[in-house]
């Protein structure tokens, strides 16, 4: 595939982390950071992960965390970065390349006569459209940084995705009430700071 320079973002992002109000303190002052997720069913496969300049998603998944997620004081973590050499999948290009991956974890299951993995609604939501646990996406996800790092190409830094998730906000819709832009930070560096999020004063 033909590299153009155009995949490395030259702006500073803003996203937020939901997450216990404890470790938010820890990580403002210095004393620890910030882990990647390396979770089978994670949706951009392993690293840390924010809602792209959405404090309220990020306050809603910590004040609600998802089974097996124990929140016991809700938190959210600001963080301004940079997108580095992103995985975009609002890219017709990056789009292509994860079709492309599909098919060869495909071929590649097949040959050893293997089951695929397959998006999972949770247990307690078996009737939901979202498949949250998306260990197919995943598997796809890591097969393409397994290509790169194999064919010796410079690493994707981040990863980036539009998700339309939750119901309709009203009937027959094309806006659904939990759609996010959601960021996944591979590369550590590519953060440039944490801050903790302030409210708008009047002046």
């Amino acid at each position: 595939m033909e590299r153009y320079i155009y995949s490395s973002d030259p702006g500073l992002t803003i996203g937020f982390h939901g997450c216990e109000a404890d470790l938010s303190n820890k990580v403002i002052n210095g004393n620890t950071t910030l882990r990647s997720s390396k979770n089978s069913w994670d949706w951009h496969g392993d690293g840390i992960y924010f809602w792209q300049n959405n404090y309220d998603r990020a306050w809603d998944y910590a004040k609600n965390p998802p089974k097996g997620v124990k929140i016991n004081t809700p938190g959210v973590i600001g963080a301004v970065f940079n997108l580095g050499n992103c995985l975009d999948l609002t890219d017709k290009k990056w789009l292509d390349l994860v079709k492309y991956s599909y098919d060869t974890v495909e071929k590649s299951f097949a040959k050893v006569g293997k089951k695929m993995p397959v998006n999972l609604n949770p247990i307690d939501d078996p009737t939901s459209k979202d498949r949250i646990i998306r260990k197919l996406d995943c598997a796809v996800i890591k097969n393409i940084h397994a290509e790169i790092e194999s064919n010796k190409l410079p690493p994707f830094d981040s990863v980036r995705g539009v998700f339309f998730e939750g119901n309709l906000l009203y009937h027959s819709a094309g806006f659904h009430e939990k759609t996010h832009l959601q960021v996944c930070i591979r590369n550590p560096n590519c953060i440039k700071g944490y801050f903790l999020p302030r409210k708008e004063v009047n002046w």
